[in-house]
């Protein structure tokens, strides 16, 4: 893959069983560069998207995380684990209940909005410079603060095992979320179960989508080394790919020099504007054959200025 641009974003189809850092090393083997990293961690049981930034993409780490995320997540009724999933251990279990579908609605509704979440032991949040799955592993139960996070929707995507209208012990019901970056699906699984007052665990999850990346045109593990044997990058997307909400437009090669050292350019030196630009704005500037200069906002001094404030030019 020698002398090939190595900047840009890869749509990843994380298969369950690999973590995160995993994914990150099997994509730094497969490119032959070690300046790959993630943007959130995907549970290793889980599947699904898991956008992974190479090269000067990872200053674009921030703003992709930012971007809401949707899943499919499995809630299995009467089980309690202490890692609120599959792969924990069972701490409380309880058989004998049965709950209306609309009880069950209608509790889940409560969990749409602004809702305050308790990080779970088993999650890489750091309190006191370890990992809360650290701390878990030598046994030791530490204080956790409760954090404010998004849920956009909480829909019931199918249930498996309900009786009628009823559900009992064991019972599956799949759940479609669509929330912001911090969110964790165990967790509104277990506080799900818990406000039923009969516990629960998540079963199963796969992130959907994760802003602009779906898994509809992810790539597997299996496609990425199949096409750097050919050679073939097509599954590094564009920088600009992580930033759909940006307006992007391109630089007049003329004031390139400028941004390369950070300074200011004017509206002049931008070509192919798609929409009038106000104060406030914040843009991509891209050359003139579509790679990403730096990120920018369009700022009032004596006059109209464009401001890089994030530069990529020279990798």
């Amino acid at each position: 893959m020698q002398g090939r641009s190595m900047n840009g974003i890869i749509n990843l189809l994380k298969p369950p069983g690999m973590s995160s850092h995993q994914a990150v090393s099997f994509a730094r083997k497969q490119l032959g560069i070690k300046k790959i990293g993630h943007t959130g961690t995907l549970d290793p049981g889980a599947s699904g998207v898991l956008p992974l930034v190479v090269g000067s993409a990872t200053r674009l780490s921030d703003y992709v995380m930012e971007h809401e995320k949707t899943y499919i997540a499995e809630l299995t009724l009467g089980i309690s684990t202490d890692t609120q999933d599959a792969g924990g251990a069972t701490v409380e279990l309880n058989t004998n209940f049965s709950i209306g579908l609309l009880q069950f609605a209608e509790a889940a509704a409560e969990f749409q909005g602004n809702i305050w979440q308790t990080p779970p032991m088993a999650s890489a949040v750091k309190v006191r410079g370890k990992r809360l799955y650290q701390w878990k592993r030598e046994n030791i139960a530490v204080p956790r603060k409760p954090r404010r996070v998004q849920v956009y929707s909480i829909n019931i995507h199918r249930i498996w095992n309900g009786e009628g209208d009823t559900l009992r012990f064991g019972s599956r019901i799949l759940l479609k979320v669509v929330c912001s970056k911090g969110t964790y699906l165990r967790t509104i699984c277990h506080d799900l179960g818990a406000k039923l007052g009969v516990g629960g665990h998540m079963s199963f999850l796969a992130r959907i989508q994760s802003g602009p990346f779906s898994t509809r045109d992810a790539y597997t593990l299996e496609d990425i080394q199949s096409l750097v044997k050919q050679n073939n990058l097509k599954f590094l997307l564009p920088m600009q790919k992580g930033l759909p909400d940006w307006i992007q437009v391109k630089v007049n090669p003329l004031a390139e020099e400028r941004i390369r050292h950070g300074n200011f350019i004017l509206p002049g030196d931008l070509i192919d504007v798609p929409t009038a630009l106000t104060v406030g704005d914040q843009v991509v500037l891209l050359g003139i054959e579509g790679d990403v200069l730096a990120l920018a906002e369009i700022k009032r001094t004596d006059r109209l200025i464009c401001q890089p404030f994030r530069v990529f030019v020279g990798g």
